[in-house]
């Protein structure tokens, strides 16, 4: 298939499709409604279920009690919605079931407002419901980058039994870009049939599957939380993604910025190269496992003094940044919020100082 031009919220259900996913099950909230709106008409043309539930923690169950049977099935929401599905998705986490959650962000706190924000980072990197738990999250930077990491979600999410969290700003969400889906990228669902709630007879086993997260017996849930750490550790040996940029000059400064934001730091690098001043950047694509050898070798090359971490945000990025570079350089956020996206213009001055 050759490129079309699509919104980032109609390419998102698209790639869910591609990917092989048939369950969609979401509420509806700006700036993300659109895939809502896509997939109500897309899931019945290719024979999939699309439902929407009476609210955000139902949603959450019904994505649990779906992926617990060994179903692809994702939804997507944006910022309190997400909010709202923390519990379940804790339960998911907990009971190892694999699931897709995207999250078009806005901003907040509280209602917020429904401009595009990166303010979730913590929400999603640090655990926004209860438990030692992680998700695998990427952020793409483009609505071609949130096609290909939507499709690669679903595997990932099997490799692991664990949820992928998409984290995408409303810019994102809302703008058209020109975009492919990839062919390679689809992929075959794996056999679920050691652990998934499919059926005794469908499995043609004599042994029921049983999907949990409860663990009452003293020590068994201390035992279960250290097999998920080795499965997170896991992750951060295998998973990291990072981008670069200018990251080969001779820089005096050294930008950490993801998602679209990535993007408005690239124009200002270009701008202050021309002004005689070379600023390299890290663009993580997964915030977890976060690419910290690799800003940490950036920010430590002989020549770069400082470090940005840039963000739609009051800075929530900005620690990990700090516990990568371990004290080794200084370390500065700089950042705006509630949809008010900081130009290049900006970024240069904050550089510059």
């Amino acid at each position: 298939m050759g490129k079309v031009l699509m919104k980032g919220n109609e390419a998102i259900g698209e790639a869910a499709i591609r990917a092989g996913c048939l369950n969609y099950f979401a509420y509806p909230i700006t700036p993300q409604s659109e895939v809502a709106e896509y997939l109500s008409r897309r899931m019945p043309e290719v024979g999939g279920v699309f439902l929407q539930g009476e609210s955000e923690v139902a949603v959450s169950y019904m994505i649990f009690g779906a992926a617990a049977c060994g179903e692809r099935v994702f939804t997507t929401s944006s910022s309190p919605g997400i909010s709202l599905m923390s519990e379940g998705i804790s339960y998911i986490a907990g009971a190892q079931c694999p699931a897709v959650f995207v999250n078009i962000m806005r901003g907040g706190p509280g209602l917020g407002g429904i401009l595009p924000s990166q303010a979730d980072y913590f929400q999603a990197t640090k655990g926004g419901g209860h438990g030692d738990y992680k998700m695998l999250v990427m952020a793409p930077a483009s609505v071609q980058e949130a096609v290909e990491m939507v499709m690669q979600a679903f595997p990932l999410a099997e490799k692991y039994r664990n949820p992928v969290m998409i984290l995408g700003d409303g810019l994102i969400g809302q703008m058209m870009e020109p975009v492919t889906f990839p062919d390679d990228f689809r992929t075959d669902s794996s056999n679920k049939d050691d652990w998934a709630t499919s059926g005794m007879d469908a499995r043609g086993a004599t042994t029921r599957n049983l999907v949990k997260s409860l663990y009452l017996v003293p020590g068994e849930l201390n035992e279960h939380n250290l097999m998920l750490r080795a499965k997170y550790d896991r992750m951060a040996q295998e998973e990291i993604r990072y981008d670069t940029y200018n990251i080969d000059s001779d820089y005096e400064c050294l930008i950490v910025s993801y998602g679209t934001m990535s993007r408005v730091c690239r124009t200002a690098i270009d701008n202050l190269k021309k002004e005689g001043l070379d600023v390299g950047m890290i663009r993580p694509q997964t915030l977890f496992p976060f690419p910290e050898q690799a800003v940490h070798d950036a920010a430590v090359k002989a020549g770069c003094r400082s470090v940005y971490s840039v963000e739609m945000s009051m800075g929530q990025m900005v620690e990990d940044v700090r516990l990568a570079v371990m004290g080794e350089r200084p370390v500065y956020w700089y950042g705006k919020c509630g949809g008010d996206v900081p130009t290049p213009e900006e970024v240069m001055g904050a550089v510059k100082g």
